[in-house]
């Protein structure tokens, strides 16, 4: 068991006042009060829904042992050593890093950043580095990983005390790298602060989480926070192609790296043959066959490329092994029935996505006609819901709109927010069914011989969160029903 005093956790911090025994021993970082227990340190943070502050009474009550909260209580609990700071989420960032004996100074940490492309991005360096020979470490919006180990993932980027306990397991286990998405959401909240990176990624700008950063120029002002803040022996790889690619890296100290396929870059892409099931890639002059399907895995690639040849893999080895790289789980999967149906599931939840998907698979088969199943999630970004309509009526043939996870607003609402979005003829190719299950058997129906469906917006999730409840529900299994795959 870990113990620490909390004057040993708070020698970093900025603290503006202490109150009580500062050599009190501390066992467990918390910052749920419903998790408190005697040993346990308690930091009081200001969150989107609640404030930590209104909840010290009950961690007192609970046996805490020590509190850090930005605003100290009118009374004081002899048994309990009271910590002020001026801002909490830092502090509980810093004290979780001290906790764990900052375990990110013994690995090689490169964060990915951006609205598309992260989970692939990192999934695929943690696998290209392992097939190198290394232990390597995975943070990621579908699974966690320490090395060989899988731990389950319930956020694109963990909050502080799992991120740092992961960190401190992986080193343990004597990981040398570790992969991550780092989400807007973490880098405002202060959950990556204490974590020295290596290297950081930036995949593209679009639509997205504007329900919690409310403008675009907010949302972008937060990526760009993450490359504002490494070192100067880190690096930076930004992808020219995207507007904001420049912007993001334009005040880092980092060393900045750019690729892309449109623009110049020192990692220049250039697609040569596209197919359903692989892309020819030529980088820097060099040709690749890739698994990945479409031009903006054909960036994810490249980023992969130049992560991989920043830290110091030789070329020919890189090359060698990325060839072997397959989708990722939930990630343009693709599946052909007997029957000669095509169905393809992807995680594409923005305007952005399912344009890049949708265009992907239009450029295989021109002739052929597309399905597309998609929906929008409850609780999140509305302004986004019209323009997915949009998009994934003009790039398909027939267009079902349906529930993804409506979690607690009424899904008749949430479809009636996609609507919106559809001209007249839009309205014309658009079927609406609630229930997901049957707008995928009814996709399924329709297609015939040489069609393609897209069920999109779940892709890796195994559930359907309705009213706060997590029901089994996996997009996969049900097109393998119903179209008869075993």
């Amino acid at each position: 068991m870990i113990s620490k005093t909390v004057k040993e956790l708070t020698a970093e911090l900025q603290v503006v006042e202490m109150v009580g025994d500062p050599m009190i021993k501390i066992t467990s970082i918390c910052f749920d009060s419903r998790k408190v227990c005697k040993g346990s340190l308690f930091v009081a943070v200001k969150g989107t829904l609640s404030d930590g502050h209104h909840y010290i009474s009950t961690a007192v009550d609970s046996s805490v042992s020590a509190i850090v909260c930005e605003q100290l209580p009118g009374t004081f609990d002899d048994r309990v050593t009271y910590v002020k700071v001026a801002d909490s989420a830092i502090a509980l960032a810093q004290i979780a890093s001290a906790f764990y004996d900052h375990p990110s100074e013994g690995l090689q940490i490169v964060g990915v950043t951006g609205t598309n492309g992260k989970t692939t991005i990192a999934t695929l360096l943690y696998r290209l580095f392992r097939y190198a020979g290394f232990k390597v470490g995975l943070l990621s919006t579908v699974r966690n990983y320490v090395d060989s180990k899988m731990f389950e993932s319930t956020h694109t980027t963990p909050d502080p005390v799992q991120l740092q306990k992961l960190l401190y397991k992986m080193r343990e286990n004597g990981c040398k790298y570790c992969f991550m998405e780092v989400s807007s959401h973490s880098i405002v909240q202060k959950r990556i602060d204490s974590i020295l990176f290596k290297g950081g990624v930036f995949t593209n700008l679009t639509h997205d989480h504007l329900d919690y950063h409310k403008t675009l120029e907010s949302y972008k002002e937060a990526k760009k926070a993450f490359f504002d803040g490494l070192l100067p022996d880190a690096f930076a790889i930004t992808c020219n192609d995207d507007p904001s690619g420049k912007d993001m890296v334009k005040d880092t100290k980092a060393k900045v790296y750019t690729y892309g396929i449109h623009s110049p870059s020192d990692f220049k892409g250039r697609i040569i043959e596209s197919h359903i099931d692989s892309t020819l890639i030529n980088i820097n002059g060099k040709e690749i066959w890739s698994k990945l399907i479409g031009e903006f895995n054909a960036k994810n690639f490249l980023a992969v490329y130049a992560v991989a040849i920043s830290l110091g893999l030789p070329e020919e080895k890189v090359l060698t092994l990325m060839s072997e790289l397959a989708t990722v789980d939930g990630r343009f999967e693709n599946y052909t029935s007997k029957t000669g149906i095509t169905a393809i599931i992807d995680y594409a939840h923005t305007p952005d996505a399912l344009y890049n998907v949708l265009t992907a698979i239009n450029s295989f088969h021109e002739k052929n006609r597309v399905f597309t199943v998609v929906g929008a999630g409850g609780n999140r970004d509305k302004t986004k819901r019209p323009e997915m309509a949009k998009v994934s009526a003009s790039l398909s043939n027939r267009l079902i709109l349906t529930s993804d996870n409506p979690r607690n607003e009424n899904p008749e609402d949430i479809l009636e927010d996609m609507r919106k979005g559809l001209d007249d003829e839009g309205q014309l190719k658009t079927l609406v069914i609630s229930d997901r299950k049957e707008a995928i058997r009814t996709a399924v129906m329709m297609a015939e011989k040489g069609d393609i469906i897209l069920v999109a917006g779940k892709g890796h999730e195994n559930y359907q969160e309705i009213k706060g409840i997590k029901y089994h529900f996996d997009d996969r299994e049900l097109i393998k029903e119903f179209l008869n795959i075993k």
